[in-house]
């Protein structure tokens, strides 16, 4: 008979079922604080260390396609102090888009032709990664996006990342350039520099 304490860290409901455990078990390890549940279909084993992105992780399982982008990558990339009041994902614009209502998410849908553009991963816990944009494709992003998110968020951004000791100028220019906001960034650019 299998136990749920032989499944990964993180699992799902169905990789829960694959293994031959019964929704009755599952739910009672729940209730029981064996495991705890991160969204609808999410659990972590209670005894597994700690993640440190728990709300990330969740989501990555609800949407394995799905890449963290906007606020919640630049939090991450500690490019901003908001704390987003959701997690930020992207997925392809030609895709259906993810309903999650924990952790609370907002999916933005993004171009298929550049989607992959800037693809990174963080480790949301030990040993499971999660894709995420990069600084680069975070900072173009949120200038992009600037209109929705923020301006002032957007250019916070862009002078925190320069101000970093990896800073790669080349790098933000040509997902600008990918995104087309090529312009509003060197320009960004020259009066952060001037300061």
């Amino acid at each position: 008979m299998p136990a749920i304490s032989d499944l990964p860290p993180t699992f799902t409901t169905e990789t829960a079922l694959g293994e031959g455990i019964s929704p009755r078990d599952l739910y009672a390890s729940r209730d029981a604080g064996e495991i705890i549940e991160l969204s609808r279909g999410v659990f972590r084993q209670a005894g597994a260390p700690p993640a440190s992105l728990p709300d990330l992780l969740a989501v990555t399982y609800r949407s394995p396609r799905a890449i963290v982008c906007l606020l919640s990558a630049a939090a991450v990339h500690d490019l901003t102090d908001e704390i987003p009041q959701a997690v930020q994902i992207a997925v392809p614009r030609s895709s259906h888009p993810p309903r999650i209502s924990f952790p609370p998410t907002a999916v933005f849908r993004f171009d298929p032709s550049t989607f992959q553009l800037g693809l990174t991963h963080v480790e949301a816990a030990p040993h499971e990664p999660v894709r995420i944009y990069n600084a680069e494709r975070t900072v173009a992003d949120l200038m992009r996006l600037r209109h929705r998110i923020g301006e002032s968020t957007a250019l916070i951004a862009l002078n925190r990342y320069i101000r970093r000791r990896e800073v790669r100028p080349a790098e933000l220019l040509k997902a600008a350039a990918a995104l087309r906001v090529y312009g509003p960034v060197l320009h960004a650019l020259d009066v952060a520099s001037a300061r």
